[in-house]
This record gives C-alpha cells, sequence and structure tokens, in this order.
C-alpha cells in the first residue's frame, strides 16, 4: 500500500515563507522570481474587493449582452492598467510621460463605463486615487487624488441611482489614495536606504583593500629588500668564506619565515608591529646594508604611548629604515625617539642623497594615511646636515586625558 502524503503544517509552512527571502519581497523591491511576483500580486488583490459591485453588473441582467460584453471587455483593460501601474511604478521616479498618460487613461475609461452602465462602476475612481497615490509624487498626488475624488462626487450626482453608492465609496478613496502616498514614500525611502547600505559596504571594502594594501606594501618592502642584501652577500662570500655565507643564508631563511607570518597576521587583520621588534629589524637591515646605525637615543620604554600610536610609530620606522636602505646611498643613519610637548617623535636621518623631486611615493603616502589615523602627522625633507629626514608625531596618552578640577582655596 502507498504511503499516504503527509499533510503540510500551515503554521510551518507560513513560518517558511516569512523565513525565506525567495517567498518574500520587500518593500522598495521588485520581485526577482516567479514566487515573489505571485506573492505581490496576492497582496495587490486583496484591493479587489471592491471590484464585486462592477463584476456583479456584468454578470446580472442588468444590461443587454452588447453591454455586458463592453463592460466586461472594459473592465479587464482597466485592471490591466492599474496593475501595470501599481505594479510596476510605486518605488520608481516618475516616469512623466508613461504614468501621467496611464492614469488620464483609466480615469477616462472610468468615466466612460460609469456614465454608460450607471453608479455600481463608480468604484473604479478608488482604484484611479490608489494608483495615483502609489505612482505620483507627493506634492503632484495631493492634487489628483482630491481631484479624482471630486470627479467621483460629480458624476455620483448625476448618475441615477449613484447615492447609495456615493457615500460609500468618497471616503475610502481620499483614505486609500493618500494611504499609498505614504506606501510611496516608505518604498523609495527603503530603496534609498539600500543603495545606502550598499555603498557603505562598498566604502568599507575599498577600506579594506587600501588598508591590505598598505601593510603588504610595508611588510614586503622590507623583507625583501633585507633578503636582497643577505642574498648578495652571500653570493660573495660563498668562494672563499662559506661558513660566513651560510650563517646569510640562515638569516634569509629567518627572515622569509617571518615575512610569511607578518603576512598572515596583515590578512588576517591582527598585525600591529611595535618599536621594539622595529629597532631590532632596523639594526639588522641596516647591518646587512653596510650602514652604521646611531641608536643610542632610541629608547622605546615610554609609558604614556598608547597601543594604537606605538604601531604607526613602529610602521613608521620600518618604512623609513627601507627608503634608507633601497635608495639613499647612506653611510649613517641616526635613529631617535624624543618627547616633544605632549608629542612623541619618530626621527630618522641619514647622510645619503636627500630627498629626490617629485610627489611622495605610495610607501609615504600610505605612512601619512596610517599617522592620521592615530591622530599623528608625518615630516619630511632635507635633513639639517644634508641628507634625508623623516619625522612622525603621535601624540601621548596624557595629552588625550581629561584635565581634572582643580578646588579652589
Amino acid at each position: 500500500m502507498a504511503a499516504r502524503p503527509r499533510r503540510r503544517n500551515p503554521w510551518r509552512f507560513a513560518m517558511e515563507v516569512h523565513d525565506d527571502p525567495s517567498y518574500t519581497i520587500g518593500i522598495g523591491t521588485e520581485p526577482d522570481n516567479r514566487r515573489q511576483v505571485m506573492i505581490k500580486l496576492i497582496w495587490i488583490a486583496i484591493w479587489f474587493a471592491y471590484m464585486a459591485a462592477p463584476v456583479e453588473d456584468v454578470l446580472g441582467d442588468h444590461h443587454t449582452l452588447a453591454g455586458d460584453v463592453l463592460g466586461g471587455c472594459g473592465l479587464a483593460v482597466f485592471v490591466a492598467g492599474y496593475l501595470t501601474l501599481v505594479f510596476r511604478h510605486t518605488s520608481r521616479p516618475l516616469e512623466r510621460a508613461r504614468v501621467l498618460g496611464a492614469l488620464a487613461a483609466l480615469v477616462s475609461l472610468a468615466v466612460v463605463l460609469s456614465l454608460t452602465l450607471g453608479g455600481a462602476w463608480l468604484v473604479l475612481f478608488v482604484y484611479v486615487c490608489v494608483a495615483a497615490g502609489a505612482v505620483l509624487p507627493t506634492k503632484l498626488s495631493r492634487i489628483t487624488i482630491p481631484l479624482v475624488t471630486g470627479v467621483l462626487a460629480g458624476l455620483g450626482a448625476m448618475t441615477p441611482g449613484a447615492p447609495e453608492y456615493l457615500a460609500a465609496l468618497v471616503v475610502p478613496a481620499l483614505l486609500g489614495g493618500f494611504a499609498m502616498v505614504g506606501v510611496r514614500q516608505m518604498a523609495m525611502t527603503t530603496r534609498a536606504l539600500r543603495e545606502a547600505r550598499a555603498t557603505v559596504a562598498h566604502l568599507a571594502a575599498n577600506e579594506e583593500r587600501l588598508r591590505l594594501a598598505r601593510d603588504l606594501h610595508d611588510l614586503l618592502g622590507h623583507s625583501l629588500s633585507l633578503i636582497t642584501l643577505k642574498s648578495e652577500l652571500a653570493g660573495r662570500m660563498l668562494p672563499d668564506r662559506p661558513d660566513q655565507a651560510a650563517r646569510q643564508v640562515a638569516d634569509i631563511e629567518r627572515v622569509s619565515r617571518q615575512a610569511l607570518v607578518d603576512v598572515r597576521e596583515a590578512v588576517s587583520g591582527f598585525r600591529r608591529p611595535t618599536l621594539e621588534a622595529e629597532l631590532a629589524g632596523a639594526r639588522t637591515a641596516l647591518a646587512a646594508a653596510g650602514i652604521a646605525a646611531d641608536l643610542a637615543r632610541a629608547a622605546t620604554d615610554h609609558p604614556d604611548l598608547p597601543p594604537d600610536e606605538e604601531g604607526a610609530l613602529a610602521w613608521a620606522l620600518r618604512e623609513a629604515v627601507t627608503n634608507v636602505v633601497r635608495h639613499s646611498a647612506a653611510q649613517r643613519c641616526e635613529i631617535t625617539l624624543a618627547e616633544e610637548g605632549d608629542e612623541l617623535c619618530l626621527t630618522v636621518g641619514d647622510d645619503g642623497r636627500g630627498p629626490r623631486g617629485g610627489p611622495p611615493g605610495n610607501g609615504l603616502t600610505g605612512l601619512s594615511e596610517r599617522l592620521q589615523l592615530a591622530d599623528g602627522r608625518l615630516e619630511t625633507g632635507p635633513g639639517p646636515r644634508g641628507g634625508f629626514r623623516l619625522r612622525a608625531f603621535v601624540p601621548l596618552s596624557r595629552s588625550l586625558a581629561p584635565e581634572r578640577p582643580t578646588l579652589s582655596s
């Protein structure tokens, strides 16, 4: 015996419809699939309860066969035009020629059907008011809805047997029209919010790409420069000093592994270098390049230096030393850390070629942006005794602390 199909729980189905985006469609969005089209049609069809009077008039024995056929065709054309307007133009900017032309056609059709077939057809003006509120801007709909309602009242006064319908149609026409004005405003606002949210997400993605580009530039530029220098040293030592060349190769392996770790940390967003680690790396890089390093005034113990500001200075130190090694052709490099008022200043100076002409490179541009995020600033230019000097400033924590009120005696 075949298994009896299990009946679907209507409550569970309702919850699935609520939770599944393929079943639902939000305000201000256009349907993406057939199911969403049907859901939107069902919600629009709720308004068709008022169509009972003209439908009964067509199906009853109130007119000749020709009148019933023409009335049915006119009703079908009216419903198609109404659905097209409400379905396609509720959350869109006004397409003046198309929308105003369609509304004019609906008004004309409602007037002709009401005058020829009787007061039961006055209900079409309620749908004209609803369509006007759904597709017209607020200022224009405030004029159109009362105007269409006035036409409804005027035709009702002239049409025999219409007063029994008129009292029940004027208020729904006004309320339905102005209710749809609010629905249109909510749909347009929701559409604008969705576009704004997409823009914010795009900007956030671009900011993350810039962060990753800055980190990778600073990390790989320093590490690859050091690997290049040590590879050249190892190549020169190989014929006569294999032991020293082996030590350089071991250093290359260590730097490569550390670079891989740094890149993984940068990609995951957890990379925050420290001044102590970067000073050690600077000493190694300068020594490998044959540049004398003066670090006597580079004390890293600053209790008032916040972690984010320390990370910004550490990036500045890494970028500055990388530029000295790669571009300066210097013999000596001096690194100092000194307090200047409520700021800590990192100074990296050399006795090399000095600043080049033209705009700053990507490294200095990214470094300036990184310091600005830490409320700091960057100064670059020639040193007092020639060469190139980079100065990076960040605020100390005591400059950010609120002043305590003093008690007057």
